[in-house]
């Protein structure tokens, strides 16, 4: 295997625990506790752990491999599967995660029969769908009842509470009002078992705007949060937050420049299709200065995912392993060998992160 030294991704791990303690410290101020979601890291357990060393109340992935190498990285804390279970794996699940996220009875018949196995409780979050269209009970009448299942009938489960996600598919904002209903059908549920849940998990990231504009219904108390900690960038940059009290360069990707030359701005010949199978559009700006990274989408995923952090550079395409800039404007000189560092945001962070071409280090 070839020893590269780029591209690589490099995480300030002193940010990454600063922004752990600053969102917990928030959300505490509601009566709000945070598991850290690890997926969009791709379960790197050095990041794991600084959830850990920042204060969280827990860990939560989609990804059993990733719980389970936090786990033996030593952080010791409750973990949460974020996805809902498939009936292949509920042995695994309850053998790794002390809770998990459920929207279909028989697949939570068949965690209470894996618990009873291995003679464990495991705790069960009931989704509610508030109009997201992902996962979760449409009919709440259904999701009372499949609770009230849960509390008198399967005795290896515990009922911890009940959560809902908004944003990720459906785009559906996260409103007062939206954790409003989740609240009233965690108090139907309630009044039918006769006792007071543990658990109303208002969602994740795209929550967390109630929480500091300050209008959070008062009994959501669990936000399952990964990108508005260990980035911060999307409620700034979606929702006009301010996030200045966090850092927004925890990941920095860097990448280097294999090739400099003037060519033309358009591509000259009969235009068909490009690696992807699309035609994009292109401006004529006449001949330009270019430079050529060896990093391409198949390591980050889109171009309008990473952001230069040099003056006056513009990424203007890519392929799947190289990615082409304009430093026509530059600031500064580029020859073959130099560095290019790039900011990037959540979308990018799960390709770079989950790619083997793209060394992790540690600053």
């Amino acid at each position: 295997m070839v020893n590269q030294s780029y591209p690589r991704v490099e995480i300030n791990l002193q940010y990454f625990k600063e922004n752990v303690e600053a969102a917990v410290k928030r959300c505490a101020e509601y009566g709000i506790k945070v598991s850290g979601v690890i997926k969009g890291t791709t379960g790197i357990p050095e990041c794991a752990k600084m959830f850990q060393e920042g204060g969280v109340f827990g860990i939560a992935s989609s990804r059993l491999e990733q719980i389970e190498d936090a786990k033996n990285y030593g952080v010791d804390l409750p973990m949460l599967l974020l996805r809902v279970p498939m009936h292949s794996e509920v042995d695994e699940v309850v053998r790794l995660c002390d809770m998990s996220l459920n929207s279909e009875v028989s697949t939570l018949e068949l965690l209470d029969r894996a618990a009873a196995k291995q003679g464990k409780i495991h705790k069960v979050i009931i989704m509610a769908d508030l109009g997201d269209l992902r996962e979760g009970y449409w009919d709440k009448d259904e999701m009372v009842q499949v609770a009230c299942h849960v509390e008198n009938e399967l005795s290896n489960l515990h009922l911890a509470g009940v959560g809902t996600n908004l944003g990720c598919y459906g785009s559906i904002e996260a409103t007062a009002d939206k954790l409003d209903e989740l609240v009233e059908i965690a108090e139907r549920i309630e009044a039918e078992i006769g006792r007071e849940l543990e658990i109303i998990s208002g969602g994740g990231t795209t929550s967390f705007p109630r929480v500091l504009l300050g209008d959070m219904p008062k009994r959501i108390n669990h936000l399952r949060m990964g990108e508005g900690i260990i980035l911060a960038r999307d409620l700034d940059v979606f929702f006009g937050l301010d996030m200045s009290f966090m850092h927004q360069d925890t990941y920095t990707l860097k990448a280097e420049v294999i090739e400099v030359k003037d060519k033309p701005s358009h591509p000259v010949g009969k235009i068909s299709i490009d690696a992807f199978g699309h035609t994009p559009e292109y401006v004529d700006r006449g001949i330009r200065k270019r430079a050529l990274l060896g990093i391409g989408k198949v390591d980050y995923g889109s171009i309008d995912e990473i952001f230069p952090k040099d003056k006056g550079v513009e990424v203007i395409g890519a392929s799947s392993d190289h990615t082409i800039l304009d430093i026509e404007d530059a600031e500064r000189e580029f020859k073959p060998g130099d560095i290019v560092s790039f900011g990037i945001n959540y979308a990018s962070l799960v390709y770079v992160t989950n790619c083997r071409n793209v060394q992790i280090v540690f600053v």
